[in-house]
């Protein structure tokens, strides 16, 4: 397939753990550069460090995950990134930070990369209508591409309806428009009002743009997200079923819910599965180091060709009584200062944020997706609130960056939302 963009990166070698990066590359009619702030080679404290231990080890048993992987980089103090139990309960085979896992709805805030990008370079309008540009919805004239990026469309969400059909048939590889159908069927809300989650919504803008490029949601992730940052341990795989990577891998599971609550010492085993399941809502798969690179970079908006329109100029509330630093647009959540994403996809719970003005980032994943996202929405905050905290390393200066939450707040939230693990019977 001929590709119809002009850009083609090439980017720095990334470290595994550190996000202080340099990354460059041009062509004869483009340049790209991005420099991340400084980052502190070295550990956050030790009494951080057993605050935020404590925080992740209550996180995997609240969830029934066996294990997590998080990484909290705070530019001006030092850095925390490590795996934490086993790919079993009770299991012997301990999980490392390079292992790759499925990252959710992460892969919004890249879809949306790409329609910027598209739109920076004249291939697409935000303002166009969706049936412009995909065919089988004429009843969506009045829905933009924006409006599917900024979670103003209206539709429903695919998920309850289909949570099942993904559990017990992983292989199976969807049609986008056919997963997004279960959504589209739903009763909808007034168009450009409210925020409403759905990712019905992010499955037809993949398409949108599949159509107005000539190229695959793959290869345009591709050449407008991971090759200009240097990401090379994240993508968009390819329909086939298939685990997260060709390495290792962390093993992603659910529960199977048995009277009073669930089995969580006989977890399935949902490592292998089509990415055609979330495609541009939550198909991408990375590493924690990557992950951490592209929420950090992110935030910040360095893909941008253009200033204008601002992308997150004029986020509405994450959901009806949010609290007024809770809101929602471009894909992202806004949470005070911090621009990222939360969510799940069979097998894992993923959540990544950052602070564009300090660089500061978290970014967390359990392997249990049983309790939705939540529990992973709320670890990542309870680290943020700990680690945003941290001291200035020597000849550093910290910098003037809170957050509007506790981390009580969010220990609160992982207990409240703890799934009752209840031994399965004996046959």
């Amino acid at each position: 397939m001929q590709l119809l963009s002009s850009r083609r990166w090439r980017a720095a070698a990334a470290s595994a753990v550190v996000l202080g990066l340099v990354l460059t590359g041009c062509t004869s009619e483009d340049s790209f550069t991005y420099e991340p702030p400084a980052q502190v080679d070295g550990a956050l404290p030790d009494d951080m460090t057993a605050q935020m231990q404590e925080a992740v080890d209550n996180a995997i048993r609240a969830s029934g995950s066996s294990a997590a992987i998080v990484g909290v980089w705070a530019p001006w103090s030092g850095q925390w990134v490590t795996g934490v139990g086993s790919q079993e309960p009770g299991g012997e085979t301990p999980v490392d930070v390079d292992m790759s896992f499925r990252i959710a709805d992460v892969t919004r805030l890249m879809t949306c990369d790409v329609l910027y990008a598209l739109a920076d370079e004249g291939t697409v309008d935000l303002d166009g209508a969706v049936p412009d540009y995909v065919s089988g919805v004429p009843d969506l004239e009045d829905v933009t591409l924006l409006d599917l990026c900024n979670g103003t469309s209206g539709l429903g969400s695919s998920e309850e309806k289909i949570k099942a059909e993904w559990l017990k048939t992983p292989d199976r590889v969807w049609a986008p428009l056919e997963l997004a159908g279960f959504g589209l069927a739903a009763p909808r809300t007034p168009v450009a009002t409210t925020y409403r989650d759905s990712d019905a919504g992010y499955l037809l803008l993949g398409l949108a743009l599949e159509r107005a490029s000539g190229m695959s949601a793959s290869q345009l992730i591709a050449e407008y997200v991971t090759e200009p940052l240097g990401l090379a341990n994240t993508s968009l795989p390819p329909s086939t079923s298939a685990t997260p990577s060709t390495g290792d891998v962390l093993r992603g599971h659910y529960l199977n819910p048995v009277e009073g609550g669930f089995a969580c010492s006989a977890p399935v085993d949902i490592t292998k599965m089509s990415s055609s399941s979330g495609f541009t809502d939550s198909g991408a798969v990375s590493t924690i180091a990557d992950l951490g690179r592209y929420a950090q970079a992110e935030a910040r908006q360095v893909l941008r060709t253009k200033e204008e329109p601002d992308r997150f100029a004029a986020p509405l509330p994450a959901f009806d009584g949010a609290e007024s630093w809770y809101q929602a647009t471009g894909g992202a959540f806004l949470v005070g200062s911090m621009v990222g994403q939360h969510g799940w996809t069979p097998g894992y719970a993923t959540a990544a944020y950052s602070d564009p003005a300090s660089g500061f980032t978290v970014a967390v994943v359990l392997n249990n997706s049983t309790a939705g996202a939540g529990i992973a929405q709320s670890l990542a905050w309870e680290l943020a609130a700990i680690g945003s905290k941290a001291p200035a390393a020597d000849g550093q200066t910290a910098p003037e960056f809170g957050l509007p939450f506790t981390a009580e707040q969010y220990r609160e939230a992982v207990n409240a939302a703890a799934l009752p693990c209840v031994e399965p019977p004996v046959e």
